[in-house]
């Protein structure tokens, strides 16, 4: 990078802060922190999720599959597309409604008001601890594209990649505390047309033009590159175990339920979100590390994207597209951070206070609580060996304990609070075991598939006897 990408990327990081800052003043009481007053449009809100979702891990992710296995790696961002869609046919209207007379803040207040306080207290702290995995995985990416691309082999003796940790990390906490929800949507929308048109309009064109076009890129590339039947299908059906069900109980989703105005407004938010993921950013994604592929071999997948524009864009447009990815890394961040903080916050140690909280006291604890989830994602960053490894193992850890439970929410009445508790312990604790150990699962199929068919073993087996109050 030159001088003028550095004047430009620290402008745009400056701007973005100062958004924060600007909604720091913004922000009257909690439910304008956690749910930016329930009065924000659904073009908002699709992007945001959009920008939430596919964000800088799986952007350095989807680069990854790219450089691995081709345009076959798209389908991993198909399953959000699935996950968002059926999400608002048969979610949103249950959701909403319930909304709708209690005024909820967070997923597990959609879990009391089914199961009672105990149930949701669990949820609270499966999801707080599933986000904090997730943001860390965030914080990875950011500093992977920042020692990829902005800084030296070494800066001040410390290896690169941990420098762009700390800094990165400090970055998204300090603009995440000020803003809170506000901040985090509407500069969403703007930081994935920043990320989109990046890389749609400079940086694939560039590197296709390094490369020589597309005749090129095809000979420089295995055979079955370009091929979307790469894919291993048991791959395929893990991604489809493990992120789908997401869609049921991310906390970052339901804080934006709660933000659209209405029903009909919160569908067409996911509508556009799910054809934003796919096929927009899901091709870009991955052609891309294709393309990084085809210039860079030998290196680790998920550095070919930051290597690739590193190299190839022209002076101006570098600080331009790495403004764009750390965009992203900033979009999904800082919404896992508020997601983590209202569990912590809201859900866990609101409901533990023996007094009601005045409105500003709650939006400090919650700035500070937010403050102190960031610095330990730093920490628990350093121990992720791959991007795409941090989330999904942070996405099966959620999954295998809150799937079945929810479902049951929805849609058994017979479901029981005691079923859902022994099922949130069993499947949450068989994945994470299975995690913690490092073994592969039977089959080959992932550990969340084991946690959801144990949870859901307990839940019907528990609920069948007790009673509905137990």
């Amino acid at each position: 990078m030159t001088w003028i990408d550095y004047i430009i990327f620290a402008f745009y990081m400056a701007a973005i802060i100062g958004i924060g800052f600007y909604f720091f003043k913004k922000n009257k009481d909690h439910e304008d922190y956690y749910v930016g007053g329930r009065d924000i449009s659904p073009s908002h809100v699709g992007l945001s999720i959009a920008a939430t979702d596919v964000g800088g891990g799986f952007s350095i992710g989807l680069g990854g599959l790219g450089y691995a296995i081709g345009l076959s790696g798209s389908w991993l961002l198909f399953t959000g597309l699935i996950g968002a869609w059926l999400s608002a046919v048969f979610i949103i209207p249950r959701v909403k409604k319930v909304d709708r007379a209690h005024g909820m803040l967070t997923y597990p207040d959609f879990l009391a008001h089914r199961y009672g306080r105990g149930v949701a207290l669990l949820a609270a702290l499966i999801s707080g601890i599933g986000y904090l995995g997730f943001t860390g995985a965030q914080v990875l990416a950011g500093a992977k594209l920042m020692a990829g691309t902005v800084l030296p082999d070494a800066v001040f003796g410390i290896d690169p990649l941990k420098f762009a940790l700390v800094v990165m990390g400090a970055v998204i906490v300090l603009y995440t505390v000020l803003g809170g929800i506000k901040a985090v949507i509407y500069t969403d929308t703007v930081q994935w047309i920043v990320l989109f048109s990046g890389l749609l309009f400079f940086a694939l064109p560039a590197a296709l033009w390094k490369i020589g076009g597309v005749a090129a890129l095809c000979e420089a590339l295995p055979a079955g590159h370009l091929s979307l039947m790469k894919v291993e299908p048991i791959t395929f059906i893990n991604w489809m175990i493990t992120i789908i069900p997401i869609w049921l109980i991310g906390m970052t989703l339901y804080q934006r339920m709660f933000a659209c105005r209405d029903e009909r407004a919160a569908k067409k938010a996911w509508y556009l979100a799910g054809l934003f993921e796919y096929p927009a950013m899901a091709f870009i994604g991955v052609a891309l590390g294709a393309c990084g592929r085809a210039l860079f071999s030998g290196i680790e997948s998920e550095m070919a994207v930051p290597m690739l524009i590193k190299t190839v864009l022209p002076v101006g447009l570098t600080g331009i597209v790495v403004a764009a990815y750390f965009s992203a890394v900033m979009s999904t961040a800082d919404s896992c951070l508020m997601a983590a903080s209202g569990n912590f916050v809201n859900d866990l140690l609101e409901k533990m206070s023996s007094k009601p909280w005045k409105s500003r006291t709650h939006v400090l604890i919650s700035q500070v609580a937010t403050l102190v989830i960031g610095v330990a994602a730093i920490i628990l960053a350093l121990s992720f060996k791959t991007v795409l490894d941090g989330i999904l193992h942070a996405y099966a850890f959620m999954v295998s304990g809150l799937t079945v439970p929810t479902l049951g929410a929805f849609f058994w009445k017979r479901s029981t609070s005691a079923g859902a508790l022994a099922a949130m312990l069993a499947g949450g604790g068989l994945s994470l075991t299975i995690l913690l150990i490092g073994t592969d699962p039977p089959l080959g199929l992932a550990p969340s598939f084991y946690g959801i068919l144990l949870s859901a073993i307990v839940f019907i087996s528990v609920s069948l006897f007790t009673s509905a109050k137990s």
